[in-house]
C-alpha cells in the first residue's frame, strides 16, 4: 500500500502518480462496504420472509384444497353408497310386485338418473315456496281466532311478505328440515332409508369388516369400514316420542360398550336389554313348522319396539371387511323386525312370517314345510348354554379351539391370548402370542390338524406361524405376500398348504413345508373376505366383496364356479358331508347353496350383516353370527332353527369343536363365550 522507502532520501511527498491514504481513509472505506453489505443482507432477509410467507400461504392453499376434495369424495363416496343400498332394495322388492308396477319402478328409476343439477334445484325451489306458503297459511290461520290485525296493509299476499325465512341458505336452498316434517316431498325425492352413523366395522373388516368385518375401504379394507358412510334411518314422532317416554324411566340402562374397535371392524356396541329373558344364553326355537319362530310374532316386535335404546347406537363412532370399519362395513338398524318377506305375502296361514325359502329354478321364493325330524334325531342339538366367558380385553375378531377340546385362541388387537377351558375356574390366558403391531387386528386363527402349529393373519402383509409344541410358544416362520393384509386363512387336510384371503382380492397358495407362495387365484374384484375348503382338499370356496363366491379346483389350480349377489359376502362354509354351501351376507340373509344344482335356500332371522359362519363335524347343522347379537343355529340345509342365542355386542367370530360338543364366539364387547351343545 506505501511505496517502499528510497535508498537517497528527495523532497518530502509521494512519488508522482502514487495515491497516499491514511489509516483513518481506510477505515472509512471499511466501513462503507460494511453499511452497503449490511443494506443487502436486509434486503436479502426480508425476500428470504416474503419466500417464506409465499411458501406457507401455498401450504394453507394445498391444505385447503385437499381437505375440499376429501370431503368431496367423502360425499361422493357416501352418494354412491345410497345408491347402491337403494338398488339392492328394488332389486329384492321388485320380483314381488305385480308387472306393470315393476315397468312404473322401472321407469321411476330410470327417470332418478337422469336428473340434473338444476331439475334438483328446480324441486328444492318448489319445496320452500310450498313450505312458505303452508306457514302463511298457519299464521293467518292463528291470527283470526283473535281478531289479529290481519295482513299489513302494504304486504303483497306473495312470499316477499314474509322476508327471509330462516330456513333458507345460500341461493335460496332450504338448509334439511327447515320446512318441518309437514312439508310436501317432491315425487323424485326419496327418504335415505339405510342412515346410519358411521360404524367401527367392529372389527372384521379386513380392516369392519371385522369393521363391520372387512376392509378399510371398498376395495381392499374391511367390510366395517365400508358401513362407514352410512346415516341412521330417521324415526316417526310417535317412535321418537316413545323412545323419549322409555328413556325416562331407563335413564341408564344399554350400558354403552367402551371397545375401542378399528374403522374396519363391524362392531355393534348397542347392548341388549338386561330385562331380555334370553341375555346370557341360549334357548330352543321350538320351531315345528316354518313360520313359528317367536320372536318374529307381533308380541315380541312390539315388546322390542318399545325396549330403550343403547345411547351408543347401533355402532361404534368409527365401518371393513373395514373387516371397517372395515369395520373392517352394515345394516343400522336396532332391534327386531320380521323377515323381510313375511311381510310380502309369503308367510304362514298361521299368521306368523316365515324365514326360510326355497328358491326354485324360476327364481321364485317359497316358504319351506319342514319336516317332522327337523329338530329332533341323532347329531340334532336340542339348545346350548352358556359355560365360560373369557374376558380378552379387546374386541375379539378372530376364535378357534384345539382338538381335543382343552385350548381355545382368541385373536384381537396384536396378539392372541390362549385359555385352558378344562379348568371353568381360570380367568386368565396361560400364553400370550404377540402376533402384530399394537393398533392391528388379527382377523384369523387356524390351528393345524396335530394342534402343534398355529397360524395367524390380520392386518399386516405377513401370516406368522407358531410353535406352540415347545416350552414356550414362539414363532418359527413368517410368510410374506405383497397384500397389506389377510382377512381369512383355510388349512389344507393334509396340512400342507395354507390358504389366505388378501385385501387385494387375491387367494394366496402357501407350501408350509418350504414356507414359500406356490400361487395365486386371481378372480374377486375386490377384497376376498372369507374362505372354506372341501374335506378331500380338492375344492376351495371363498366370498368377497365384489359380491361374489367362487370356487377353485385345487388339482387343476383354476376357476370352477361363481355365484353373483346382489350383496357384499362377509362368511361361508363348506358342509364337511355334503354339497351344501352356506353364505353369510352384508344384507343379512344367510343362503345355503348346491355345489352342483340350482337348489338354493334363504333364511331371514339375522337383522344386520352375517360376520362368520361355521358347520358343525356331522354336517347336520351349522351356526352363523352377526352385527345384530346373535348366535343362530340352523339344521341343513333348509334352515329351521334349532336354537337362538342373544349376545351384547355384535358376534364377530365362531368356531365349533372337532366333537361338536363346544361353540366358541369372539364379540366386540372385549370377550369370547364358551357354550356347551346339549343334545
Amino acid at each position: 500500500m506505501y511505496p517502499a522507502p528510497a535508498r537517497h532520501p528527495t523532497a518530502a511527498g509521494p512519488p508522482p502518480g502514487q495515491l497516499k491514504f491514511t489509516v483513518a481513509d481506510t477505515c472509512e472505506r471499511i466501513k462503507e462496504e460494511f453499511n452497503f453489505l449490511q443494506q443487502q443482507y436486509h434486503q436479502l432477509k426480508m425476500e428470504c420472509e416474503k419466500l417464506a410467507g409465499e411458501k406457507t400461504e401455498m401450504q394453507r392453499h394445498y391444505v385447503m384444497y385437499y381437505e375440499m376434495s376429501y370431503g368431496l369424495n367423502v360425499e361422493m363416496h357416501k352418494q354412491t353408497e345410497i345408491a347402491k343400498r337403494l338398488n339392492a332394495i328394488i332389486a329384492q322388492v321388485l320380483p314381488f310386485l305385480a308387472q306393470e308396477h315393476q315397468q312404473q319402478v322401472a321407469t321411476a328409476v330410470e327417470r332418478a338418473k337422469q336428473v340434473t343439477i338444476s331439475e334438483l334445484n328446480a324441486i328444492i325451489g318448489q319445496q320452500q315456496q310450498q313450505g312458505l306458503q303452508q306457514l302463511l297459511q298457519q299464521i293467518h290461520a292463528q291470527q283470526l281466532p283473535h281478531g289479529a290485525h290481519g295482513a299489513h296493509p302494504g304486504a303483497a299476499p306473495g312470499l316477499g311478505s314474509l322476508g327471509p325465512h330462516p330456513g333458507l341458505g345460500p341461493g335460496g336452498l332450504l338448509f334439511p328440515g327447515a320446512l318441518g316434517p309437514g312439508a310436501p316431498a317432491h315425487p323424485l325425492l326419496k327418504p335415505d332409508l339405510h342412515a346410519r352413523e358411521p360404524t367401527d366395522l367392529a372389527t372384521k373388516g379386513p380392516s369392519s369388516l371385522p369393521d363391520d368385518r372387512l376392509v378399510r375401504n371398498r376395495t381392499s379394507v374391511s367390510p366395517g369400514q365400508r358401513d362407514k358412510y352410512r346415516t341412521r334411518t330417521p324415526e316417526s314422532s310417535d317412535v321418537k316420542r316413545r323412545r323419549e317416554d322409555k328413556l325416562s324411566h331407563h335413564g341408564s340402562e344399554g350400558e354403552k360398550s367402551d371397545a375401542d374397535a378399528d374403522p374396519d371392524l363391524v362392531v355393534d356396541v348397542a347392548n341388549e336389554d338386561p330385562n331380555s329373558p334370553h341375555a346370557n344364553g341360549a334357548h330352543a326355537a321350538d320351531v315345528r313348522e316354518n313360520g313359528d319362530k317367536s320372536s318374529g310374532s307381533s308380541r315380541d316386535r312390539e315388546r322390542d319396539r318399545d325396549r330403550p335404546p343403547s345411547r351408543s347406537g347401533s355402532s361404534s363412532s368409527r365401518s371393513t371387511p373395514s373387516l371397517k370399519s372395515k369395520d373392517l362395513g352394515f345394516d343400522a338398524h336396532p332391534g327386531t323386525r320380521a323377515p323381510p318377506h313375511g311381510a310380502n305375502g309369503l308367510g304362514l296361514p298361521s299368521g306368523k312370517p316365515a324365514y326360510s325359502f326355497h328358491m326354485n329354478g324360476d327364481g321364485q321364493l317359497q316358504p319351506v314345510p319342514f319336516p317332522n325330524d327337523a329338530l329332533s334325531g341323532p347329531g340334532i342339538p336340542r339348545h346350548a348354554r352358556q359355560i365360560n366367558t373369557l374376558a380378552h380385553g379387546e374386541v375379539v375378531c378372530a376364535v378357534t379351539i384345539s382338538n381335543p377340546t382343552k385350548y381355545v385362541y382368541t385373536g384381537g388387537k396384536g396378539c392372541v391370548k390362549v385359555w385352558d377351558i378344562s379348568q371353568p375356574a381360570s380367568t386368565t390366558p396361560v400364553s400370550q402370542l404377540d402376533c402384530l403391531q399394537r393398533d392391528n387386528y388379527i382377523r384369523s386363527v387356524k390351528l393345524l390338524p396335530d394342534a402343534r402349529t398355529l397360524i395367524v393373519g390380520g392386518e399386516a402383509s405377513n401370516l406368522s406361524i407358531w410353535d406352540l409344541a415347545s416350552p414356550t410358544p414362539r414363532i418359527k416362520a413368517e410368510l410374506t405376500s405383497s397384500a397389506p393384509a389377510c382377512y381369512a386363512l383355510a388349512i389344507s387336510p393334509d396340512s400342507k398348504a395354507c390358504f389366505s384371503c388378501c385385501s387385494d382380492g387375491n387367494i394366496a397358495v402357501w407350501d408350509l413345508h418350504n414356507q414359500t407362495l406356490v400361487r395365486q387365484f386371481q378372480g374377486h374384484t375386490d377384497g376376498a373376505s372369507c374362505i372354506d375348503i372341501s374335506s378331500d382338499g380338492t375344492k376351495l370356496w371363498t366370498g368377497g366383496l365384489d359380491n361374489t363366491v367362487r370356487s377353485w379346483d385345487l388339482r387343476e389350480g383354476r376357476q370352477l364356479q361363481q355365484h353373483d349377489f346382489n350383496s357384499q359376502i362377509f362368511s361361508l362354509g363348506y358342509c364337511p358331508t355334503g354339497e351344501w354351501l352356506a353364505v353369510g351376507m352384508e344384507n343379512s340373509n344367510v343362503e345355503v347353496l348346491h355345489a352342483v344344482k340350482s337348489d338354493k335356500y334363504q333364511l331371514h332371522l339375522h337383522e344386520s350383516c352375517v360376520l362368520s359362519l361355521k358347520f358343525a363335524a356331522c354336517g347336520k347343522w351349522f351356526v352363523s353370527t352377526g352385527k345384530d347379537n346373535l348366535l343362530n343355529a340352523w339344521r341343513t340345509p333348509y334352515g329351521a332353527s334349532i336354537f337362538q342365542s342373544k349376545e351384547t355386542s355384535s358376534v364377530l367370530s365362531c368356531d365349533i369343536s372337532a366333537d361338536d360338543k363346544y361353540i366358541v364366539t369372539g364379540s366386540g364387547d372385549k370377550k369370547a363365550t364358551v357354550y356347551e351343545v346339549m343334545y
